[in-house]
């Protein structure tokens, strides 16, 4: 249809809707907010005491007295485990398995590149890609093997658009996010599974306040013109992009020109608007990557003093030294 008009939007009343991440931050914000709409709701997450609190607040939403609302505790880590919490929210909701995943759980850890141990770049993955990951294969196949027209929704990033200085163990996961969306969306077409990905800018959750710990001086500077959005915000954009049946999803002006930028084989929404920000992105963003490393390289004497200063230069690369005898 011409602009999406006569498109027919999807309703969550009534359906299973499963969010991983659910304790806190976007997946929190999302559940109250299809709890709203008449969902029926498991949300997973580690800590069961934060689902708790979580569940809580969901019930505040509760439209009508036959909605359900279910918390589990497990990690998404692997793909037993992703099995099992599925397994335990179908059972919870009469075996009803989800008609709509949406993957909010992960974390972010930014740091140097060069001051980053072998564990906390391995984590970056797990927690940016194999959480979704997992969740989705175990997903796929059950939906396919049942014939259930449903949905799957990856949270990315803006950095899985683009990416600089500080993001190097949290971007290459948001961007593989985006490459495993784009893989699914064309095959999952084989069993009338719809594919979504969201890709938010700075979102000011828990999250943020964790990663703000770890943050270079440089990458909150460049991050400075990023006004950010809240849990809330990015919910309801998430939403209303599921709802019109959009593949990539986003909810800020400057995340749109880097989608445009970089929209590869995905399909577009409005066509005339994504054109004009094609013509857009090729002016805007060179000129945001020449501003860019302008301030890095600025920042290049200040970077030396602060390695020099954490004794960085001093100690031998674990990968260079030699093996003991």
């Amino acid at each position: 249809m011409f602009l999406g008009i006569g498109k027919k939007k999807w309703d969550p009343k009534g359906k299973h809707v499963y969010i991983t991440g659910g304790s806190q931050g976007l997946g929190l914000a999302l559940a109250k907010l299809l709890a709203k709409k008449g969902a029926n709701i498991s949300i997973v997450a580690r800590t069961q005491s934060k689902l708790d609190t979580a569940l809580k607040e969901v019930e505040t939403f509760r439209t009508s007295p036959t909605q359900s609302f279910q918390a589990f505790s497990y990690s998404l880590s692997t793909a037993p485990s992703s099995a099992a919490a599925l397994a335990a929210a179908t059972a919870g909701h009469n075996d009803t398995f989800p008609d709509a995943i949406f993957c909010c759980a992960g974390s972010a850890k930014p740091s140097y590149f060069v001051e980053m141990k072998e564990a906390e770049y391995e984590e970056g993955m797990r927690s940016g890609y194999w959480t979704q990951a997992w969740t989705a294969w175990v997903t796929a196949k059950e939906m396919a093997k049942t014939g259930k027209k449903g949905k799957i929704v990856f949270v990315s990033s803006t950095l899985g658009l683009m990416s600089f200085v500080g993001w190097a163990s949290y971007s290459p996961a948001k961007h593989a996010m985006r490459g495993l969306a784009e893989a699914l969306r064309s095959e999952l077409l084989l069993y009338g599974i719809s594919t979504h990905i969201f890709f938010p800018s700075t979102m000011y959750t828990p999250g943020y306040e964790e990663e703000n710990k770890t943050k270079p001086s440089i990458t909150r500077e460049i991050e400075s013109t990023d006004k950010g959005l809240t849990a809330e915000q990015a919910a309801e954009s998430l939403f209303k992009g599921v709802e019109r049946g959009d593949f990539h999803i986003t909810a800020d002006l400057i995340t749109n020109i880097f989608k445009a930028s970089s929209r590869g084989n995905a399909p577009r929404g409005n066509w005339m608007v994504d054109t004009l920000l094609d013509i857009v992105a090729l002016v805007a963003v060179p000129i945001w990557r020449r501003s860019v490393d302008k301030q890095v390289l600025a920042h290049r004497e200040e970077h030396t003093a602060y390695l020099r200063n954490k004794g960085f230069f001093d100690v031998p690369s674990s990968t260079l030294a030699p093996e003991p005898c």
